[in-house]
């Protein structure tokens, strides 16, 4: 099978829609599946659109691109719709109702938690073939291999990272947790280290500050610490509590959007006004979190076998799903033959630089 993820990948430090992007290609890669990541090809049998929107960098191609495609050049096409974010993320007011635009040129839809889903259906989108799952990392990367958890004795360290800065990362938890080792109780009793972008505005003073890293570099980072925080506010669903609980680190996290249904069961979760509290339970109970993480479930393997079978199940009843398809962008005669003149000359051009 052919298949088209729409996103541009990154190297280096970068966001957790470039990482699943990586992890799944290589999955499918491996599996004996041809990955591209344009519509240029004439014989795409999946296209998986992970980010619509034309202003992203990240994003190969929108919506309107693959309607084109399918009209013009491969009626047959099947299509994905992947939706990882919201307005609730970064309290803006397009994003939902451009996705739910969107995702009418999809077959299918994957959502990467039940809460993310549940919000898209309360405000207006179609119910019909919307399933959720769960996202994972790199076990090859972040794994308990040189892990050493908390001894009982020690600083407990305590750790977050993240490549965003946006406010709702989880900045007024970590501040809290900063002014806290300012204390005479917790100075000697805890450390705290960021990784990753801080707002412009942002000090933490009493915090260990690592400019962002990716990859191996990032998880021996977060090895050194025996405790994952995550304060983010309505992450539809995260990669960065994931690969603390994969490198073995209990979690203490904001029970808030998608996060909860990647962390319950594998460490505590708190509201805004009891952070303290639950620090202390935490702490306390560290034994028995710690003996749970060897059983964290969510990897990038389990992860893309579950793509895998979702496009396999497409696959194999596609014309009943060409049959009911609905045309949602209807392209005009004049825009149409635009569209396939364009394809030619870059197809020329491509030719030429060979």
């Amino acid at each position: 099978m052919k298949i088209s993820i729409g996103t541009q990948i990154k190297k280096g430090p970068w966001g957790g829609g470039n990482l699943f992007a990586i992890n799944l290609s290589n999955f499918l890669t491996s599996k004996g599946h041809n990955v591209v990541n344009e519509l240029d090809d004439e014989d795409i049998d999946l296209i998986l659109i992970t980010e619509p929107r034309k202003t992203s960098e990240s994003s190969s191609f929108t919506h309107l691109d693959v309607s084109k495609y399918i009209q013009a050049v491969k009626k047959d096409c099947l299509v994905v719709h992947r939706i990882n974010e919201c307005d609730e993320r970064k309290n803006t007011n397009y994003v939902n109702q451009y996705l739910i635009e969107a995702n009418k040129v999809a077959d299918s839809t994957v959502f990467v938690s039940s809460w993310l889903k549940n919000l898209y259906l309360s405000q207006g989108m179609d119910k019909n073939n919307k399933n959720v799952i769960l996202s994972g990392a790199n076990k090859e990367i972040f794994n308990t291999k040189n892990f050493k958890p908390w001894n009982g004795a020690s600083k407990i360290k305590i750790v977050t990272h993240h490549w965003g800065s946006h406010w709702n990362k989880g900045f007024e938890t970590y501040l809290k947790l900063d002014s806290l080792l300012g204390k005479k109780e917790y100075k000697d009793k805890l450390e705290f280290t960021y990784i990753g972008n801080l707002p412009k505005k942002i000090k933490l003073t009493n915090t260990k500050v690592v400019s962002p890293i990716s990859g191996k570099d990032l998880a021996n980072e977060i090895k050194k610490n025996n405790l994952y925080l995550t304060g983010s506010i309505n992450e539809p669903s995260g990669n960065h509590h994931i690969e603390g609980a994969q490198c073995g680190l209990p979690l203490l996290y904001l029970e808030s959007g998608g996060t909860i249904e990647y962390c319950e069961g594998y460490g505590v979760g708190f509201k805004e006004y009891d952070f303290e509290d639950k620090l202390k339970y935490i702490i306390k109970e560290y034994d028995t979190y710690a003996l749970k993480m060897k059983d964290y479930p969510y990897d990038s393997i389990k992860m893309s076998e579950n793509y895998e079978n979702l496009f396999l199940e497409m696959f194999s009843s596609k014309e009943k799903i060409i049959s009911e398809r609905e045309n949602s962008y209807p392209i005009n005669l004049f825009d149409l033959y635009s569209y396939k003149l364009a394809r030619k000359v870059k197809k020329i051009n491509r030719k030429e630089k060979v």
